[in-house]
């Protein structure tokens, strides 16, 4: 592959996963790679976080199909407000004593009309729930076949469904926006 950067239309991508271009293993590199999720308060007051430590990996079949594993410790979050950092490690929240990691399993990859549909299960409390991402995939490369994979991807998840239900006098909203930006090389 010559050198390249940028998002990959949906046939130049399926070209690369089935020609072979990124079979392999891939490991995710945490230092470019970032997972955030934003939640409204009161309707009006958006709450940021950051996960501080992540993990993952994957692998690229030469059939293309893909399968992987992101993970963040649950006691990594952080929206720079230790009070508030401190009561969503609790039982009230993500439980990061008991539940110490958040993990999405991804089982496999659909490409769309703009862009990917990376489709798997997200693991939060105990509890594992089905969950589709849409995304956007770029590939980096050089002339010496070194490559990075790209995917940026968001959805909304109900806490509820994971069974984190605290809401104080019902003014957190029960949804949140996750967004992630994932780096993958080469293993």
């Amino acid at each position: 592959m010559p050198a390249s950067s940028g998002q990959l239309a949906p046939p130049a991508l399926q070209g690369l996963l089935t020609g072979g271009t990124l079979a392999g293993a891939w490991v995710l590199d945490p230092s470019a790679s970032s997972i955030r999720l934003k939640a409204m308060v009161m309707g009006l007051i958006p709450v940021i976080g950051r996960f501080g430590e992540i993990t993952g990996g994957g692998t690229v079949g030469p059939d293309g199909q893909v399968r992987g594993t992101l993970a963040v410790a649950a006691s990594s979050i952080d929206t720079r407000n230790q009070r508030r950092d401190t009561h969503l490690r609790s039982a009230d929240f993500f439980d990061s004593d008991t539940y110490p990691d958040i993990t999405f399993a991804a089982d496999g990859l659909r490409l769309r009309d703009q862009g990917a549909e990376v489709t798997g299960t997200l693991a939060v409390r105990g509890q594992t729930r089905p969950l589709s991402l849409r995304a956007a995939v770029s590939i980096h490369g050089d002339e010496a076949g070194e490559h990075e994979v790209r995917l940026d991807a968001s959805a909304r998840i109900n806490r509820a469904d994971f069974g984190i239900t605290w809401n104080a006098l019902g003014l957190a909203s029960m949804s949140a926006t996750v967004t992630i930006h994932a780096v993958f090389v080469r293993a």
